[in-house]
């Protein structure tokens, strides 16, 4: 059976991209970060341990148009938020269903390199 979203689009596509997404260690820190409240790409950047502001833009722009988060600017900062708490909570299951498993997870080399 193939489940469809409001557009028509076959809804394991669109769970597929959003675990793309959500696969790449920086957006998950930023989301995790997120879910304590709302920040600006400096603080963000503090949070995760300083990468360049400019590798923090172009992450938060992937969450922004896959609507994961919002922005808003206020004066010269833009502040970022979580779009949707559910995505914290997959995000927490996921990690509630991986820790048993971490050393495992980490050292597995099927899936590509790191980048990916």
């Amino acid at each position: 059976m193939v489940v469809t979203a409001t557009a028509g689009v076959e809804l394991s596509l669109a769970a597929g991209r959003l675990l793309k997404v959500l696969g790449d260690r920086t957006r998950l820190a930023l989301l995790r970060r997120l879910s304590e409240g709302p920040a600006t790409v400096s603080e963000l950047s503090a949070a995760l341990g300083s990468p360049p502001q400019s590798r923090i833009s172009n992450h938060l722009g992937c969450l922004r148009w896959c609507e994961l988060v919002t922005s808003e600017k206020v004066g010269r900062n833009v502040i970022y938020r979580l779009a949707n708490p559910g995505v914290f909570a997959l995000i927490e299951l996921a990690c509630e269903v991986a820790a048993p498993h971490a050393e495992h997870l980490a050292s597995c080399t099927r899936i590509g390199p790191d980048w990916v």
